[in-house]
């Protein structure tokens, strides 16, 4: 295994190359997630006869198995090189799938069933905690600094693209084979994408002094706060819009993943230079609030097409609210931190899905479904005064590149 140290920075023109290989093992690794996202709500609301909280709790449960292993994964990309972060992600992966066939197997006791559903997704939030927390740090140390927004942002997208062509995938093996194709595919994908792995070069760990992770914290919890209120109407989006789509009649639910999932890619292949030109906290001022109409619109829609324009400016508002937050709480540590600093920001993230999915299913099932995309609507507006916070008071850690 060749081991490359970052002496000469990667001219601008090279960046798309240079990140491209990492873009597709995050898209890989991220399309047995995108496969899950129509049908996991489905199969334990109507294949298991469990109810909405459930719903909510299964998805919940990834993001908070992310949000408890963030700290590991960056410490391992920081000390021991993203590399080896991404073969533990893509192998956690392999093994969530394994858990999933067992799961549907047991299908016919509902409770033992999402019992063990329960630990594939913990385990399936631990391996997408490692696979981009790591892949954005091997990013981030490819390329020049004033270019980490567009890491972020491309990095992104290749997740983001898992999910618009993940849903459809995952739509039509659902309805042609079962929950058994979803299991199967999770379990394989990641193997798939090892080999590339071991072909790329790995990157040696600056051997200096970190921050510990309490001080990543105090320095990146505003921009964090900010990503985790911004990111409650993509778990909105996710968790139950397909059910939403089910619920008014409406064929096609995935069309919505797939609406939200393109306007996100189309966002940061257009405007991903802006946080680093003008400021992420600019940035994430105007796109909260796009992302935050969006919800809105989900909520009044009485049509499909309603609702497909609401996920699309979700999608495209939340495009850019990740990526301008993380510029803020990157530039806030410094280089030999920075897979703990994406770690420590990603959590907040993680956090929010960890409470928003249950909360809002709590919130579904005693009103209107559609009520739960005004609440986020609202939460999501709160992330644009986080914005105007760092715009007049930016966050900065003591020790770190000014």
């Amino acid at each position: 295994m060749s081991v490359t140290t970052m002496q000469e920075p990667v001219p601008a023109a090279s960046i798309t190359v240079t990140l491209l290989p990492i873009m597709g093992v995050v898209f890989v690794g991220f399309l047995v997630i995108g496969m899950a996202m129509p049908v996991l709500p489905l199969h334990v609301h109507d294949g298991l006869g469990l109810g909405t909280f459930v719903v909510g709790l299964v998805a919940g449960s990834q993001f908070a198995a992310s949000l408890i292993s963030r700290q590991w994964a960056g410490h391992v990309s920081d000390a021991h090189g993203a590399k080896r972060g991404v073969v533990i992600g893509l192998s956690a992966a392999t093994v969530a799938g394994l858990l999933y066939l067992l799961s549907f197997v047991l299908s016919g006791s509902p409770l033992i069933s999402v019992v063990i559903l329960l630990a594939g997704r913990a385990l399936l939030g631990g391996a997408e905690s490692f696979i981009i927390t790591a892949a954005v740090s091997w990013g981030l140390a490819l390329v020049p600094s004033s270019n980490t927004g567009k890491v972020i942002a491309w990095i992104g997208s290749a997740m983001f693209a898992a999910f618009a062509l993940g849903a459809p995938a995952g739509s039509a093996l659902y309805s042609a084979y079962g929950f058994t194709a979803i299991s199967l595919g999770t379990a394989l994908a990641p193997l798939a994408v090892l080999p590339l792995v071991a072909l790329l070069p790995a990157i040696a760990p600056v051997k200096h002094a970190r921050a510990s992770f309490v001080e990543v914290i105090g320095a990146v919890w505003v921009p964090g706060l900010g990503s985790a209120l911004g990111s409650v109407g993509f778990g909105a989006v996710t968790t139950f819009v397909a059910l939403l789509f089910a619920t008014k009649g409406w064929a096609n639910g995935w069309m919505a993943y797939t609406a939200y999932a393109l306007a996100f890619i189309l966002a940061r292949v257009f405007f991903s230079h802006l946080p680093d030109r003008i400021g992420g906290a600019r940035v994430a001022v105007v796109c909260a609030g796009i992302e935050a109409s969006g919800q809105a619109l989900i909520w009044l829609a009485v049509s499909p097409e309603m609702a497909l324009a609401g996920a699309a400016l979700t999608g495209f508002g939340f495009s850019l609210v990740y990526p301008g937050f993380g510029v803020e709480a990157v530039r806030c540590v410094p280089a030999q931190s920075r897979g703990l600093a994406m770690g420590a920001y990603t959590s907040f993230l993680d956090l929010a899905q960890g409470l928003a999915s249950p909360t809002l299913g709590l919130i579904a099932a005693g009103s209107k479904l559609n009520t739960l995309f005004l609440v986020s609507s609202a939460t999501v507006l709160c992330a644009s005064l986080v914005a105007w916070r760092l715009i007049a008071k930016p966050p900065v850690m003591e020790g770190s590149p000014q």
